[in-house]
Order: C-alpha cells, then structure tokens, then sequence
C-alpha cells in the first residue's frame, strides 16, 4: 500500500464554519488584504460574512476585488504590490478557483519582491508568502486544498500552472452555502472540473491508495450530482443537499489532484479556454471521454472501478460526460493549429502521467478531434 501524502491546510467544513471560526483568523495578523473577483464573493455572501468577523477580531483590512476569470500574473503582482504597501499580514481569499489560484499567488508576490509578474513561474521564492486562508464559492476547482496555482500568462495569454509547498493555504472555510449563488451553468462547468480533476487522477501513473480513495468518492458523489443536474435546467432547482454534495466532492477530487497532478485533459482543455472562451470545466471534459477510453485500454481494472463507483455503463457514463460538456462545433486554420501544437513537448508532466504514454503529436490530434482544422 502507498498512502504517502502531504496536505497541510486545516480545513473546516460544514454550514456557518467562518461565522463560527472566525477567531482562528487572528492568529494570521492584524491587517489582511481581501482577494476576490468583481461580483462573486458579494453575490455569495461570504464577502459580507468575512468582513462582519475581521471586524469582530479586530482586523484591519482591505478588498482588491479586482481578480478576473483566469486570472493574469499581472493582476495578481499588482494585488502583492497593494498587501505590500498595505503592509498586510496575511491574505484572505474569497471566491472559485480563479481568486483563490490567485490568492496564492499575490501571497507570494508581496513578500517576494524581486519578482516580475511572469517570473511567477521561474523565480526561486526568497521569503515565506504571507499567510492564506480561503474561503470557496464554487463547487469544482478544489483550490482550497492544492498548492497549484493556474494562472495567466500576462506576456503570452497561456494558461499555466504553478506550485508547490509554498502555495499552500493555513485555512480553508468550506460552507456549500456559499455555492448556492451560483449560476446553473457554471454549476456544471465546475462539477465537470471536479470529474475530471478525479478522473485523471485515478489514470494518472502517479496514483496511489491514498490518491485513489479520494478520487473514487469523488465519482461516486459526483455521478449522482451531475445526474441530478441534467435533470434540472436553471439554479433555482438544485436544492441545497445537492449543493453540499458537489462541494464536498469537489474537495475529495482535490485532494486527489494534490497527490497527482492532473493528466493532459487539462493541458490540451486551457487552449480551449483561451482560444474560444470555453469555460474551464468543460474544456476540460471535451477530452475526459477520449481520456478514459484510454484509460480503459492502460488500466482496464481502474477503469471498470470507476464505472462501478459511478453506478453506470462505460457508455452510459461516457454519454452524460458529453451531453452536460456540450461543446459547440468549433475550428482553426491548420497553421494556427500548429502553431498551437509548437508550445507542446513529449516531456510534459501532465502528458508523462497520462496512461497508454501520451506525446506531443497525441496532444495535437486530441485536440483536432474537438477543433476541426480548416
């Protein structure tokens, strides 16, 4: 058995665990920088919550709601600048896997100041980040209790990951409550992350016991949850147990995601992001069924595990994949497709994990089965 693992971030879950807790927050300081996007955190609740307990606490802070979707390096070096000057203590980030992937960057940022906005990715971290704790809205990312961080570039517009154990939080406040506001849409999108978050892992040569425990759960929890979501058709019908179920299996996936590292769905789905506006979750699940059939064929006995722990037919499970991913038509001239492919290698981590060994020259016909050249 392999349950060799490493996650040190302290997490509370359930209904009302920032109202309840809030205490914990100041052992972190006495001035905090709040990292959110535009509207998110407000809509949800938890920005009202967060300062109603620093307030409580005693702790002095301010909001740089300024995060966007895929979030640049050059906003998240902006947002260390500002927890610099502000001479915060530590970083409260507040929102989905955007703001809090850049929560962890800003933490690095304001305490490592020889750093350019792209040298996210390069620069050796001199001095410890500044304290972090989240708090999660969305369902799906399971940033809460990874040390990723999936950030843009700011000189190129690629999507990229960084990480490590500095890019880990002190606290996760995990309340479903505060996924309830979020829009039908995105609660699918970022049911489909989770999925495919579990699914990689589980096919992953990484993989362990511990790794696979966490990410069958996950399919378990989430095959119902994406059921009932196809059932329904707009927010207001996903009662709040359904609500609690995705979350909490979006955090089994992350965990599981911690231990692994995700496989080349998510590699080849960030271009889709970029290129077409395809929202994460579902770019990533344009490739989860062409995923698994290879898994099916490298790891049968997996594969059938997950069939199992989802309760459905290979093909059956596959169809549901699709039907809620619903990817448009979509294609590229040839040439910008190989230009594409260019920024691809054999040596990619993502692609070295991938069961049945995966290349470059796999990446660019996976994704000229979803971008059709022209």
């Amino acid at each position: 058995m392999d349950i060799s693992s490493y996650m040190p971030v302290e997490v509370l879950y359930g209904k009302d665990v920032l109202l309840e807790n809030g205490n914990m927050l100041k052992a972190l300081g006495s001035r905090c920088l709040i990292v959110t996007s535009p509207t998110g955190a407000k809509k949800s609740g938890a920005l009202d919550d967060a300062l109603k307990v620093l307030n409580e606490q005693g702790i002095e802070a301010e909001i740089f709601g300024e995060v966007e979707e895929n979030p640049l390096t050059s906003t998240c070096h902006r947002a260390g600048t500002k927890a610099y000057e502000f001479k915060a203590d530590f970083i409260l980030g507040i929102g989905g896997g955007s703001p809090l992937d850049a929560s962890k960057a800003i933490a690095v940022f304001a305490t490592n100041r020889h750093m350019s906005p792209d040298d996210i990715y390069t620069a050796k971290i001199e001095k410890a980040p500044l304290p972090l704790a989240v708090v999660g809205t969305t369902a799906g990312t399971g940033s809460e209790v990874t040390a990723i961080s999936v950030l843009t570039n700011s000189a190129t517009g690629f999507k990229k990951g960084v990480g490590g154990k500095a890019y880990y939080a002190r606290l996760a406040f995990c309340d479903p409550k505060y996924t309830c506001s979020m829009p039908y849409s995105v609660t699918v999108s970022t049911a489909l992350d989770a999925l495919a978050h579990a699914l990689e892992s589980i096919l992953s040569y990484d993989a362990n016991d511990l790794s696979d425990v966490y990410a069958y759960r996950a399919v378990e929890l989430l095959s119902v949850g994406l059921q009932k979501l196809e059932s329904i058709k707009s927010a207001e019908e996903i009662y709040f147990e359904t609500r609690d179920l995705l979350y909490s299996a979006s955090l089994f996936a992350g965990l599981s995601l911690n231990l692994t590292g995700t496989c080349y769905p998510h590699t080849v789905g960030y271009v889709l992001t970029e290129r077409f506006g395809i929202p994460h979750g579902r770019a990533c699940a344009a490739f989860s069924p062409e995923f698994i059939e290879r898994g099916a064929k490298a790891m049968p006995e997996k594969a059938e595990k997950i069939f199992e722990a989802a309760n459905m037919s290979h093909a059956d499970f596959v169809a549901l994949i699709k039907r809620l991913a619903a990817i448009p038509e979509l294609s590229l001239p040839r040439d910008e497709i190989d230009r594409i492919a260019s920024r691809w290698n054999d040596g990619i981590k993502n692609f070295c994990r991938t069961p049945g060994g995966y290349t470059a020259a796999d990446a660019k016909n996976s994704f000229m089965s979803v971008v059709k050249p022209i």
